[in-house]
Parts: C-alpha cells; structure tokens; sequence
C-alpha cells in the first residue's frame, strides 16, 4: 500500500457525539477541502461514550481529500470540574480557591488520563493532574 501524502493536521475539541457542520467544525473543515457531513457522522459515532464532555480530536488531512482523525480523552480540568462538582475554576487562582481535591481523586482522574499525559507512572500522572488543579485555584489534599 503507497503512503498518502499530508496535507495538514486540524485540531479541535468538539463535545462528543455533538458534531455538526456549524462553526467551528464547518469552516475549519471546509477551507481545507474535507466532506463535513462525512467526518461529522464518522466522529459522531466514535464519540458517543463521550456524550456532552469535550473531546480533543486531530484530524490529518491528505492530498486526496481523505481524512483520519485521533480522539483524545477529554481534558483534565473537564474530569477535575467533574470530580468536584464544579462550573468552572477559580476566577484569581493563587490568590482564591474555590475547593479542595483528594490524592484519590487525582489518581482517578490521572488513570483515565494516563494514554495522553507523557508520564511513566501513575504518581508523574497525578502530579501532572494536580498542576493543572492548582492553576484553576484547587487546593490538593492528602
């Protein structure tokens, strides 16, 4: 089988199973030449364990106009929000916290994480986890 030769990568983070021709899927799709309505349908079905949650998607683009994409798992502070119950971080982190995650929680999280996070283990994982905890103003507690 011949390599297909790249044209381009596209990233987005659509929400899973919610992907439509409207911004911003549309138009960074379509300047690039893709059918829309084909890798709508095609990321709609791969994503459906994922309904309503952000999944981080790369596409590559070929010469031919063909596509494959990469599904990511949605990113860390979607699982810390999640795992706290939360709308959204702190507004001032480092100054004001807005709760306080457990070293059980941040392993959980960093297990589901762990395919995307450039980690050996799972305790660089949960401290990858418990950084990006800290920058949306989330105290870590043993």
């Amino acid at each position: 089988m011949a390599k297909k030769e790249i044209s381009g990568y596209v990233k987005l983070q659509i929400k899973g199973g919610q992907a439509n021709p409207a911004p911003p899927v549309g138009p960074a799709l379509g300047q690039r030449g893709i059918n829309i309505m084909e890798f709508c349908k095609a990321f709609n079905d791969k994503t459906k364990s994922f309904a309503g949650k952000p999944v981080p998607v790369i596409i590559t683009v070929y010469k031919d106009k063909k596509f494959d994409f990469i599904i990511k798992s949605p990113p860390a502070s979607h699982f810390i929000k999640e795992a706290m119950k939360l709308k959204s971080g702190s507004k001032e982190p480092g100054r004001s916290i807005v709760g306080s995650i457990s070293k059980q929680q941040l392993k959980d999280i960093a297990e589901k994480k762990m395919a995307d996070l450039n980690a050996h283990d799972l305790d660089e994982a949960a401290k990858i986890i418990a950084g990006s905890a800290r920058s949306m103003g989330i105290e870590v507690k043993d």
